[in-house]
């Protein structure tokens, strides 16, 4: 079975969590619990290319309690 996060030809979302760290997520798979879209379906490279856009700083937010 190939690996679903690989495909070049599949389709992708990016998922950004509460921390600000982002993911290359294929579309068909639900997201998981505290990860939310950040870029709507797209293709593999379109969504690679979102997440060197706009996740600059690795570093992940500090959690806060509230």
């Amino acid at each position: 079975m190939a690996n679903p996060f690989e495909n070049p030809d599949g389709t992708y979302v990016v998922l950004v969590n509460s921390q600000g760290q982002h993911s290359l997520w294929p579309a068909h798979i639900d997201r998981p619990d505290g990860w939310t879209v950040a870029l709507g379906e797209n293709t593999r490279q379109a969504c690679l290319d979102h997440i060197d856009r706009t996740w600059t700083d690795l570093m992940p937010r500090p959690v806060t309690a509230g």
